[in-house]
C-alpha cells in the first residue's frame, strides 16, 4: 500500500478530513490532498509533522495493521465459538488479533459445566448473567446468579461454573489477560 492510500485510511479511521487535518499540521488541504492520491510523496520530516496532527508515530503509521482497525462490527455468524461439552464459549472479536480483553458470550446448555476440576490463572474475570441461572463456585464458596445478577474476581482462585437447571443459561462476560 502506498503512503497516500495509507495516509488516507488512516485518517478516515481517525473521523478527520483533509481540512482538519491540514488546519491541525498548518498545511494547505491541496497538499493532504496530493499526498492521499499519490501524486506527491511527502519527505520523512513532512510525513511525522503531518502524523503529528492525528496523533501518530511514524513507525505505527507504516507498522499498524488497517485491516484489524476498519473490524468494528462482529455479526453473530461471526463469532468464533471457542467452547465444548454444553459449554459455548462466544468471542467477540478476532481470536489472534492484539487485546488486552476478551469479552465473550457464554451459553451453557442444562446441565453443563465447564468440568469437574476446578480452573485457575492470571487474570480478573467479570459478567452478567442474561438468561437463567448459574451456580459458580470461587475459592471454595457456592453461589447461585439468576438472570440480571453479576460476578466478578480474580482468576487465580480456583473456579468452576454449573448449569443446574433444566434451561440454558446464557452470560456475557470479560476476561483479562485474554484468555481461557
Amino acid at each position: 500500500m502506498e503512503v497516500g492510500d495509507r495516509l488516507k485510511k488512516i485518517r478516515e479511521i481517525y473521523g478527520l478530513s483533509q481540512r482538519e487535518l491540514a488546519k491541525r499540521v498548518g498545511l494547505t488541504n491541496s497538499t493532504i490532498s496530493s499526498i492521499e492520491r499519490n501524486s506527491v510523496s511527502p519527505s520523512i520530516a513532512s510525513l511525522k509533522k503531518i502524523l503529528s496532527g492525528i496523533p501518530m508515530t511514524i513507525t505505527e503509521f507504516f507498522t499498524v495493521d488497517l485491516e484489524d482497525k476498519k473490524k468494528v462490527v462482529y455479526r453473530a455468524d461471526e463469532l468464533i465459538d471457542m467452547g465444548s461439552d454444553g459449554v459455548e464459549w462466544k468471542l467477540v472479536g478476532r481470536p489472534d488479533g492484539p487485546r488486552a480483553l476478551a469479552l465473550l458470550i457464554e451459553t451453557f446448555a442444562p446441565g453443563a459445566d465447564t468440568g469437574t476440576e476446578l480452573m485457575e490463572h492470571e487474570g480478573e474475570e467479570a459478567g452478567t448473567v442474561i438468561e437463567g441461572k448459574i451456580e459458580i463456585v470461587v475459592g471454595g464458596e457456592s453461589y447461585l446468579l439468576n438472570e440480571g445478577d453479576s460476578y466478578t474476581f480474580p482468576t487465580n482462585i480456583p473456579h468452576r461454573f454449573r448449569n443446574r437447571s433444566n434451561k440454558r443459561c446464557r452470560i456475557v462476560s470479560a476476561h483479562t489477560p485474554p484468555s481461557l
